[in-house]
């Protein structure tokens, strides 16, 4: 008996159809597919957010010191003029930063081999470059997926029936994040 479907493709396709589709579904929370690769999302997909809950607070807050660009009430940087060149003003800011104990960074790489990078385009400037921002996945993982699925202990998605597809009568599903 085979460890996992093949749907119909070469591997590297159907690598790339079930990162995507796991991208998806941990980004938005829900997906439509066919049943066949509804299963093999969801356990690729249960491991991740496994993997996210078992490392989820692995980490530890450090101090840092930061030179940050000074800006004017308008966002430009601040200009002055030292020896004939003009030259940015910086300031020393101290942060507060969450540095990945060893087993959360490694976690974090696991993820990274799976997930695709998302752009997050706001719906005003659709299809434009401005204004858009990546979405950091494993944090996204770590912060708000992990803490709502920690007191479980597994079963992560759900599968719905949503009956034949038109074209060629597959069966479709929803699947979701409980």
């Amino acid at each position: 008996m085979a460890k996992y479907r093949k749907l119909g493709r070469t591997s590297s396709q159907r690598k790339a159809l079930l990162r995507s589709q796991v991208t998806s579904l941990l980004y938005r929370g829900k997906i439509v597919t066919t049943e066949a690769k509804a299963k093999e999302v969801r356990k690729i997909a249960e491991g991740i957010i496994a993997l996210g809950i078992k490392e989820k607070d692995n980490y530890e807050t450090v101090k840092i010191t930061a030179k940050v660009p000074r800006k004017d009430k308008d966002g430009k940087r601040v200009k002055e003029v030292v020896d004939g060149k003009k030259v940015t003003v910086y300031d020393e800011v101290e942060k507060e930063i969450r540095k990945d104990l060893p087993s959360r960074l490694h976690a974090r790489r696991q993820m990274l081999k799976v997930l695709y990078p998302v752009k997050e385009v706001p719906q005003a400037a659709a299809g434009r470059k401005r204004g858009t921002k990546n979405v950091d996945m494993p944090a996204k993982i770590f912060d708000e997926i992990a803490p709502k699925y920690a007191d479980r202990k597994g079963g992560y998605t759900r599968i719905i029936k949503i009956g034949p597809r038109k074209g060629d009568a597959a069966m479709e599903v929803v699947l979701e994040l409980i």
